[in-house]
């Protein structure tokens, strides 16, 4: 990880994410000032995160989109583990990207008023969204592979084991 010290005053925050990810030696792409696009390998997948920062709103969007597509038959039960996941959310939030019928989690970060970014900031975004697509990762999968109903992929999910064996 970066310095904790490190802090974006510059007018764009992807330079600090670039640092960061740089810096942890993922892979990545810029290919403008305004997106960047790395890979963190995660427990179930490989976590494509992709930020983008807007200017003239002040703002840095990050967007996880899981490598899973939802059939058409599955949208409805899809949308209804969204708002079960989405009620578990602190930071952030689960959607359905209708274009390409892609569950992603998103988040933004206001920029504005001058105080900058710190790396640490930036750091705990990146694990914020790597922890909530692992967490929620076995639900989704479950309702449009398993045909479970969103109650049952929920609880599934949440399922947290307790000792050894």
């Amino acid at each position: 990880m970066v310095a904790d010290d490190l802090v974006s005053t510059a007018d764009n925050p992807l330079d600090l994410v670039e640092d960061i990810v740089a810096a942890n030696q993922w892979p990545f792409e810029r290919n403008c000032d305004e997106e960047l696009s790395v890979t963190v390998a995660g427990t179930w997948c490989d976590y494509h995160l992709g930020f983008s920062f807007n200017s003239a709103q002040g703002g840095l969007q990050l967007a996880s989109a899981y490598d899973m597509r939802v059939p058409d038959k599955r949208q409805e039960d899809v949308h209804g583990l969204l708002a079960m996941v989405n009620e578990r959310m602190w930071l952030g939030h689960f959607d359905l990207w209708i274009e390409d019928g892609v569950p992603m989690f998103r988040h933004a970060v206001l920029t504005r008023g001058g105080a900058g970014l710190h790396a640490s900031q930036m750091e705990e975004l990146i694990e914020i969204a790597i922890t909530e697509c692992e967490r929620f990762y076995p639900a989704f999968q479950f309702v449009i592979w398993g045909g479970k109903s969103p109650a049952e992929a929920i609880a599934a999910a949440m399922l947290e084991t307790m000792g050894e064996a």
